[in-house]
């Protein structure tokens, strides 16, 4: 299992857009993405509802884990996102 820990950069956490965003682009991996947050059990990444269930805010950090051909960049690329402000993109 690769894993990578990441804070979240988005000023409302992994909520509406950024949520959308990140789950979307996590779903095209060719890897089951999970996330958590300390003190909560993983999610799949992949899921909007998970992300948002999840209720990482501004500033918390997150492991992202997968296993697989592929994990390696498919997480680079998920906690690249996770790390950007996501809320004004287009």
């Amino acid at each position: 299992m690769v894993e990578r820990r990441v804070t979240v950069a988005s000023k409302v956490g992994l909520h509406a857009r950024p949520a959308a965003l990140v789950a979307k682009a996590a779903a095209a991996q060719p890897v089951k993405i999970m996330i958590r947050k300390d003190g909560t059990g993983p999610v799949e990444a992949g899921s909007i509802l998970g992300l948002m269930t999840l209720g990482a805010s501004f500033g918390d950090e997150v492991v992202l884990a997968a296993e697989g051909d592929g994990a390696e960049a498919a997480l680079d690329h998920v906690a690249r996102l996770v790390a950007t402000d996501l809320d004004n993109t287009n």
